[in-house]
């Protein structure tokens, strides 16, 4: 049991650092020279990336994050996988019930990660996108469905910060029209929340009309931002 609990142990700490790779502060740094956190609302995030750089290099950031959110998943089911051919799973373990659990919480650290990373002094993005890559690996029905919910909002408001925050509250709505495991609910409520939390400034430029939409120009460097993902 000692080794199962390390190896679940190992994968929340891996999923963490993969979640805090710092995409958009290294493609800045590397592309422009600058701190992406000094830029905008000083998110390392795919909008905040976009503003700074342009279409392509925001576009690769947002992929990345995305298959950050992924590759986070796909380590827990590799996991069950390796461990349960290898029968170092324990009997006591039950399989079916554990593995969502694992994903769930996984799923959390990679969100935290991309937030808060280790390697940026725990500052970093929104968790948007590495949430999405997140969603598609645990079920891609709720993926797309908040995928689509997103694009539908962005493309009738042109703001980026409305339609994360819109997908943030629909996803543990598809959760449940999906049928799925109560972990991956809890996961849709708590991650959800957390975004929405993460773009508490926007919330505030929201209601006070004053939020910026998709290629407006930004006023301020710190303050007055286009939303980040």
């Amino acid at each position: 049991m000692a080794i199962w609990l390390s190896l679940c142990g190992a994968i929340f700490v891996v999923a963490y650092l993969l979640g805090s790779f710092p995409t958009g502060y290294i493609a800045v740094k590397q592309l422009k020279g600058i701190d992406i956190r000094e830029v905008g609302s000083g998110s390392t995030g795919a909008t905040n990336v976009l503003r700074a750089l342009g279409k392509g290099p925001g576009a690769f950031v947002l992929g990345v994050d995305c298959l950050k959110g992924v590759l986070a998943i796909a380590l827990v089911y590799a996991l069950f996988n390796f461990v349960g051919s290898s029968e170092l799973i324990p009997t006591t373990v039950d399989v079916k019930l554990w593995q969502p659990w694992m994903v769930t919480l996984a799923g959390l650290a990679a969100i935290l990660g991309h937030s808060k990373s280790i390697f940026l002094g725990f500052t970093g993005g929104k968790s948007v996108a590495t949430s999405l890559g997140i969603l598609l690996a645990m079920s891609w029905q709720v993926g797309l469905a908040t995928l689509g919910v997103f694009a539908v909002v962005v493309a009738i408001s042109r703001i980026v910060s409305l339609s994360s925050i819109s997908g943030a509250i629909a996803v543990s709505i598809f959760m449940v029209i999906f049928h799925q495991p109560l972990p991956y609910i809890l996961f849709s409520i708590l991650g959800g929340f957390y975004v929405i939390i993460r773009h508490r400034s926007n919330i505030e430029r929201l209601l006070a009309g004053t939020e910026p939409k998709i290629g407006q120009k930004v006023v301020t460097e710190t303050e007055t931002t286009e939303q980040t993902v």
